[in-house]
C-alpha cells in the first residue's frame, strides 16, 4: 500500500515542471533536475553560455504564506549556495561562474504567472 499524495509536493513539482520549460524556453539548457544527496535538493542547475545557474522554485496557491519569493529566507539561502558547493565538487572539469536565480510561481490564477530573479542572491550572502 503506497502513501496519499503530498498536496504541497505535487504543488511544487507542478511549479518545478513550469520553470523549468520556461527556462528552455529562454534559451537555457538544463542539466539538472532535483538534484539530491543527503545534505538535500537542488531544483534546477541550467546553463546558458558560460554561466551555471542554480534555481530555487518557489510555487504558492495562496497569498496565506506570503510571496514565493519570501520563502527563499537567508537559511535557505546559505544552504542552497552549500548544495552548490557540493554540486560543483561532483561535476567533471572546472568550476564555471555561477548565479542563483529564483523562479517564483504565482499559481493563484490561472494560469500560473511565473516571476524570474535572475541572480537573487550571491554565494557571499551579499546581495
Amino acid at each position: 500500500m503506497g502513501r496519499k499524495p503530498d498536496r504541497r509536493r505535487g504543488v511544487a513539482r507542478l511549479g518545478e515542471l513550469l520553470a523549468a520549460a520556461w527556462l528552455r524556453l529562454k534559451g537555457y539548457r538544463i542539466e539538472a533536475r532535483n538534484w539530491r544527496c543527503p545534505q538535500g535538493e537542488l531544483d534546477i542547475v541550467a546553463r546558458r553560455g558560460g554561466l551555471l545557474i542554480f534555481v530555487e522554485v518557489k510555487t504558492r496557491t495562496s497569498r496565506a504564506a506570503g510571496s514565493p519569493e519570501e520563502a527563499v529566507t537567508a537559511a535557505k539561502r546559505a544552504r542552497l549556495v552549500r548544495l552548490a558547493q557540493l554540486y560543483l565538487t561532483r561535476r567533471p572539469g572546472p568550476s564555471p561562474a555561477c548565479r542563483f536565480d529564483v523562479i517564483a510561481v504565482d499559481a493563484t490564477r490561472f494560469p500560473p504567472r511565473l516571476r524570474h530573479l535572475a541572480g537573487a542572491f550571491r554565494a557571499d550572502g551579499r546581495g
